[in-house]
């Protein structure tokens, strides 16, 4: 059980308070980006600069600049290595969203039928 599950309120949901969306609003602001998303998608394991530029469609100039600003949100964490800087995704719960956007995208670029499990 993850520590944040014992947050829920006397009748036993989670609401949502103006801060928790404006922070959801800006992680999901940061993701609205192809190559931030896709280098967050590939952060899931440490990275540095030049590992990441051959598997995107970016320059070098480009991913370094994605990359602070997705630092700066706080979504990536980095760490000095010798003269490389190495990258990686801030959070497992942020690493599953990407994984879940992508896989709804999928499901629409390839026509397959979303799931119709959601809650009532």
């Amino acid at each position: 059980m993850r520590a944040h599950d014992n947050m829920a309120t006397a009748n036993g949901s989670q609401q949502p308070d103006d801060a928790r969306f404006a922070v959801a609003a800006e992680v999901l602001r940061h993701l609205a980006d192809p190559t931030r998303l896709h280098l967050l998608r590939l952060l899931t394991t440490e990275q540095d600069v030049s590992t990441l530029t051959d598997q995107v469609a970016a320059s070098r100039s480009s991913v370094s600049q994605h990359l602070g600003r997705l630092r700066l949100a706080g979504l990536v964490q980095s760490r000095r290595e010798g003269r490389r800087m190495l990258y990686r995704i801030a959070s497992d719960h942020l690493a599953a969203l990407v994984s879940e956007a992508l896989e709804f995208a999928d499901h629409t670029v390839h026509g397959i039928p979303h799931h119709t499990d959601a809650p009532d």
